[in-house]
């Protein structure tokens, strides 16, 4: 049996050490820095490192001049919670640098059951919404990489075409770059859809209008029977996170 942890134990474990508690902050000034591997966060001068000893490297400067930005903005005390693309480093480094190959799995198997690919029978109105907010994306998915899916009324699990998935394992594999699937990982994950993700890393559709996408059904409830606070607080981080994978892959597609 392999020694080797699995894509699982990689990332939850780099998601452990970015839980670590607040610390006082211990530096003057963050800036960036070529370097033979790319582009480093320096703390006065010394790169950065991640929990797990890795230097801090990102391929590309302006997401490490935006990573930068968080270690600069921080008070006091650094607030992880506040440091969105930090800790994406983190989590591609630590984690996702070490199971490509799973994170890959991971990503498209979201496309065989797709957010995307699940229509409400009613009532009309959301069933509207919803058309409204998911068909572009279907179309985009055709369009994009040739892959049709088939829709599902209800939760009722509904096969897709394996062409289509395989289709759409491709794209994934085409991020196939730490810093990009970690990225990549985080807006499917955030989202429920690989095609809205896939979607926003080609550019084709704005952080907000996936965003939105994303939560027809969420908003539709929140009209009818109103927002509970705790929800909307936690929802307002998640919102935080998407964004600063968008923004990361954006950088990246430079």
């Amino acid at each position: 049996m392999s020694d080797e942890p699995s894509w699982r134990q990689s990332v939850e474990a780099a998601q452990i050490n970015m839980r670590a508690p607040e610390i006082r902050r211990f530096y003057s000034a963050a800036d960036v820095s070529e370097t033979d591997g790319g582009f480093a966060l320096r703390l006065d001068g010394r790169i950065a490192r991640t929990p797990a000893k890795a230097k801090l490297i990102a391929p590309a400067r302006a997401l490490a001049e935006a990573i930068a930005a968080e270690w600069s903005a921080q008070g006091e005390i650094i607030r992880p919670a506040a440091m969105p693309l930090t800790r994406l480093a983190n989590s591609a480094l630590d984690g996702v640098a070490h199971a490509i190959p799973e994170t890959v799995v991971e990503i498209a198997g979201y496309a065989g059951s797709d957010l995307v690919c699940y229509r409400a029978l009613e009532p009309e109105p959301l069933a509207s919404r919803q058309a409204a907010a998911f068909d572009p994306v279907l179309a985009f998915a055709e369009g994009a990489f040739g892959a049709r899916f088939v829709l599902a009324g209800g939760l009722m699990h509904v096969p897709q075409p394996e062409a289509s998935l395989q289709a759409v394992r491709a794209a994934v594999e085409s991020y196939a770059e730490p810093f990009a699937l970690t990225a990549l990982h985080a807006l499917t994950s955030l989202s429920g859809s690989a095609l809205l993700a896939l979607m926003v890393a080609q550019g084709a559709t704005t952080t907000e209008s996936a965003w939105a996408a994303a939560h027809v059904d969420e908003d539709f409830q929140i009209e009818r029977w109103g927002a509970d606070e705790e929800a909307t607080l936690r929802r307002a981080a998640r919102a935080r996170d998407f964004a600063a994978a968008a923004l990361a892959l954006r950088a990246l597609r430079g």
